[in-house]
């Protein structure tokens, strides 16, 4: 249920350009953990059940920081060849 709230999120925050599948985000999650650029903890939800908890580590916001800034330089290439086009 938790998952689905964030796909949900992911989707609206993203003007219904982005649609995650709830069964695509365990496994990014699970391998973001085991990377180490998240980390998980179990907590209760709103409604008082069982959840568990991501936020990012500070090796996780360095690859993040990493990853923007080639996401950034993709981008403004790929906004170069359409120009001139």
């Amino acid at each position: 249920m938790y998952i689905l709230r964030h796909a949900q999120r992911i989707q609206q925050v993203s003007k219904e350009v982005l649609q995650v599948q709830q069964g695509s985000l365990y496994p990014a999650l699970y391998r973001l953990e085991q990377q180490g650029w998240i980390a998980a903890e179990w907590g209760a939800s709103e409604n008082n059940r069982r959840a568990k908890f991501y936020r990012l580590t500070n090796r996780g916001r360095k690859q993040l920081e990493r990853e923007v800034s080639n996401w950034t330089r993709l981008a403004a290439a790929i906004a170069q060849v359409l120009e001139t086009a």
